[in-house]
């Protein structure tokens, strides 16, 4: 009877230049006992300088280099049919000078959008006239309705991106992440498909 070796690709892997990647970084594999260890440290690909930042790794080809080696038996996929590859080369450290000018750009770009939005749909006077309605007295400035509105702002946005610096209150994902999470799906299926030299066919008239 043939034997089955079953493989689940990897969305995405990190890998340092220069780097070998084994059959067992990109994929979950399962196998029978006596060649599970020949086939998780099964070279798949060596990274080059050539090969820049992204390198897809298609299912066709990991299935072609597993019978090479491995002819009478039998492969099975589960999954995805790709592996994105992202090559981490060495990150240079933040200089000061720089961190401190996006801090101050979006510290202060932040407030002004808050400040502005405010403006536009005349907040203040809306606290004016909650404030005269609650104690019928006029006060160009209800400090009783404005301190307590701007702190829960600051919790209103803390809830909303639900951490406190690095810390995150709970398991649930921000909107943001989810947001970041959609693009980056968006981006990899891009990728996939154009740096993908399978997924691509010109056929010449010539």
């Amino acid at each position: 009877m043939e034997e089955t070796i079953y493989i689940r690709m990897r969305n995405r892997v990190q890998a340092p230049p220069q780097e070998k990647v084994l059959l067992n970084d990109i994929a979950q594999v399962i196998a029978p006992d006596e060649v599970l260890s020949q086939l998780q440290t099964l070279t798949i690909h060596q990274l080059t300088v050539t090969d820049q930042n992204i390198v897809i790794i298609d299912v066709m080809k990991v299935i072609h280099l597993i019978k090479n080696e491995f002819e009478r038996m039998e492969v099975q996929t589960i999954g995805p049919a790709q592996t994105i590859i992202e090559v981490m080369n060495k990150k240079k450290g933040v200089h000061l000078p720089f961190f401190l000018l996006i801090w101050f750009l979006l510290f202060f770009g932040s407030a002004l959008a808050i400040m502005n939005f405010h403006d536009d749909v005349s907040m203040k006077s809306v606290h004016e006239k909650i404030y005269m309605i609650i104690t019928g007295k006029k006060d160009a400035k209800p400090l009783l309705f404005q301190i307590p509105y701007s702190i829960g702002l600051g919790m209103g946005m803390i809830l909303f991106f639900n951490h406190v610096f690095k810390k995150r209150i709970n398991e649930e994902p921000s909107p943001l992440e989810v947001e970041m999470f959609n693009y980056q799906m968006d981006l990899d299926n891009y990728v996939i498909i154009h740096e993908n030299k399978e997924s691509i066919k010109k056929i010449s008239d010539d």
